[in-house]
């Protein structure tokens, strides 16, 4: 399970790429499309949250429930 550097460094880098991509569109005059990029980005960095934090709760209950 663990969270490793590769996990936050992913995350990260959508946050950077979103913010350039947030930029780039604004720039143009789209903030509608700005916005909706910055949700997309968003949606997809908490899908990533919230399969680890189900790998957690897994493995706590694996834990306490002495289940392998």
């Amino acid at each position: 399970m663990g969270i490793d550097a590769s996990m936050l460094f992913q995350i990260a880098g959508i946050g950077i790429i979103v913010a350039l991509i947030h930029t780039i569109l604004k720039q143009m005059g789209k903030e509608d499309m700005a916005h909706f990029a910055t949700i997309i980005g968003f949606v997809i960095v908490m899908v990533m949250v919230v399969n680890q934090l189900s790998d957690l709760f897994q493995q706590i209950k694996s834990v306490f429930l002495f289940q392998g």
